[in-house]
């Protein structure tokens, strides 16, 4: 892998806050839709699921060069998904003493942390975001990118870190009942 410019990085702290927005957004109406009320969803107080920022990032990074390649970024994708799902649920579980989701319910699942069904779906999402989302938002956020000026481009993703950082902490202080 290249390294990595600062315009890139800038670009990719953008894309994160997005993706993790939509994530959250559609977690949002999903638990809107089963339960016909809304629910927070995520960790964090903010309109935020990070594991979608995450994810979103490592695909861009490096699952590109699978694009074109269907069934491999199907299957590579929805095996490192489960694995990072995966770990992700067991350290908060650890850290927090709960769960944040429970696949318990679902035809093989691994400790209700994954499950095949969310296995798949993550393989089906991969494709759909390399080859849909990400080149429509791509084109939409960088041509907006380059409107604004290198410096307010630097603060404001400096203060877009700061807001995440801030929300990790004060979010895992109240859930571990600290304030």
């Amino acid at each position: 892998m290249k390294k990595i410019s600062f315009k890139d990085f800038q670009s990719l702290v953008i894309y994160f806050i997005i993706y993790s927005f939509i994530g959250w957004s559609a977690e949002t109406a999903y638990a809107f839709y089963n339960l016909g009320h809304f629910v927070k969803r995520g960790f964090l107080f903010g309109p935020v699921c990070p594991l979608y920022g995450y994810g979103a990032v490592i695909l861009i990074l490096f699952f590109k060069n699978y694009k074109k390649h269907s069934l491999k970024l199907f299957v590579y994708a929805g095996f490192i998904f489960t694995v990072f799902e995966y770990i992700t649920s067991y350290i908060l579980d650890v850290l927090f003493k709960l769960k944040w989701w429970d696949y318990s319910n679902d035809f093989i699942n691994i400790n209700g942390r994954v499950s095949i069904l969310y296995s798949i779906v993550w393989g089906i999402v991969a494709i759909l975001f390399l080859n849909h989302l990400h080149p429509f938002m791509s084109k939409k956020v960088d041509k907006l990118i380059e409107k604004i000026p290198i410096k307010c481009k630097t603060i404001l993703v400096n203060i877009l870190i700061a807001i995440l950082i801030t929300d990790t902490i004060l979010s895992s202080l109240h859930v571990l009942k600290i304030i």
